[in-house]
């Protein structure tokens, strides 16, 4: 019987129990004789195991209901006079900001320009970065603005400035031992690797926990989107969880093991306190990403609306090499999710302890593999720890991998890394292309070795 605690109430659909900061749930073979904890160990079977004398240092387990859901925040904008809804169909919705635009042209105007632009649409001009432009008229709706600027020969594109929200989902269970390692190998590819260095993992997301005790050695020189400063510092937790999965400090006496136990962390925020940010944050952070070293890009959030200004930004990070993985959404539908469903970009499904599909998880011909993403222990903001679940949480065991295999062998292009993470794949029920799993579920071990073994 699954050794598992049910729950309150959560944030941003985030199945949230925080507890005090513990010793590690999780440990390689000949490392455990130096843990405080006593953990009953079997054979990997994917299915959570039974943990015994968990010392924690309080000697309890801290309950903390969070007060937003997934649900009110969706609410939230369907409700607001300043946000437009597109229904793809009676379930499935994406938002925009109503007066808003974003433009991107094809040369930097002048000022002048700039000027006569305000004017014409009654507005202000909110951010810029590059040539691409975020325009807000007082008087001007988003459609009014898009005719108005598309009719200029110096515009690439004009669209609606589209919000994005993480892929959680509102499952409150706490599950005290790391179940999703041994379901993906991860003892096994730890003996061909651990990671790398010189291999840099980017999270664009809510931000990281930069002080966090079981982060805060992973983490590089990141970067606020919103903001445009050097302080990416989560303010909402969904970062940072995606952060301790792919890289919590392993072996260091302290809370969670990540996949990789050398890979920098760089920290990107383009997601606000509330857990949404606009579609020229997350292009803005992507860019930003990848011209600071990214090896890797996480992007565990999602919307149904494909908008150019995002897909330019991850043509630009496919083209200079970067492997970007991306949720695939929780809604349980098989309306495509961007950006798991552009070309290149690797959509990754959740399975829960049996390996089945988790009942959320989104599904679709977009959907390239699948990993667990049900009760996924980890780190989170304020130098807590919570157990949450989604397609957010299945994202970063992929991008974790992907970092792995860029360890083991350097000199593979990220196509090539798609490639051996797919086809390295454990199909579910001897089915590849399934719309539910994609290829099947990750296999880090044998991943790993068909990377080891390329090209040599």
């Amino acid at each position: 019987m699954r050794n598992r605690l049910i729950f309150g109430i959560f944030t941003l659909g985030l199945g949230i129990i925080l507890f005090a900061t513990m010793r590690p749930f999780f440990l390689d073979k000949g490392e455990q004789r130096n843990n405080l904890n006593s953990i009953t160990r079997t054979e990997n079977t994917g299915r959570p195991l039974q943990v015994q004398n968990v010392q924690h240092r309080n000697g309890k387990i801290q309950r903390i209901n969070m007060i937003k859901t997934n649900h009110q925040l969706v609410n939230r904008l369907n409700n607001s006079p300043s946000i437009k809804v597109i229904n793809h169909n009676k379930k499935d919705k994406s938002h925009y900001y109503e007066n808003e635009i974003v433009v991107n042209f094809k040369t930097i105007p002048p000022q002048e320009k700039i000027a006569q632009y305000l004017k014409d649409i009654d507005g202000s001009l909110r951010e810029k970065h590059e040539t691409v432009y975020i325009f807000k008229s007082n008087s001007k709706t988003a459609n009014e603005l898009e005719k108005y600027f598309i009719r200029n020969q110096t515009v690439e594109y004009a669209e609606p400035h589209y919000i994005f929200v993480p892929n959680d989902v509102n499952d409150t269970y706490y599950q005290s031992y790391q179940w999703n390692l041994p379901a993906i190998g991860t003892e096994q590819g730890w003996n061909l690797t651990r990671g790398s260095k010189k291999v840099k993992i980017a999270v664009v997301d809510t931000g990281v926990d930069l002080d966090h005790p079981d982060l805060v050695r992973r983490l590089t020189t990141g970067y606020n989107a919103i903001d445009d400063n050097n302080n990416p510092d989560d303010d909402n937790g969904h970062g940072s969880h995606v952060a301790g999965i792919i890289a919590a400090d392993t072996n260091n006496g302290v809370g969670m093991a990540g996949i990789t136990w050398y890979n920098p962390i760089i920290p990107v925020k383009v997601m606000g306190a509330d857990g949404t940010g606009g579609s020229f944050y997350v292009s803005k952070g992507i860019r930003w990403a990848v011209d600071h070293g990214a090896d890797v890009i996480n992007l565990s959030l999602g919307n149904y609306q494909s908008c150019d200004v995002l897909e330019s930004a991850i043509d630009y990070a496919q083209e200079k090499n970067v492997v970007v993985i991306s949720a695939a959404g929780n809604d349980s539908t098989s309306q495509r999710s961007y950006p798991a469903a552009y070309p290149g970009v690797l959509g990754v499904a959740a399975v829960d302890w049996d390996g089945k599909r988790a009942e959320f998880s989104n599904f679709g011909d977009y959907v390239d593999v699948a990993a667990p993403g049900v009760e996924i222990p980890s780190t989170f903001s304020n130098g807590e720890y919570a157990a949450l679940s989604g397609t957010s949480m299945a994202a970063p065991h992929v991008t974790a991998l992907a970092g792995l295999i860029r360890s083991i062998n350097p000199k593979l292009k990220n196509t090539d890394v798609v490639k051996i993470i797919t086809s390295s794949a454990r199909p579910v029920n001897q089915n590849r292309q399934s719309p539910y799993y994609g290829n099947g579920i990750i296999n880090n071990a044998e991943a790993l070795q068909m990377a080891a073994k390329k090209n040599k």
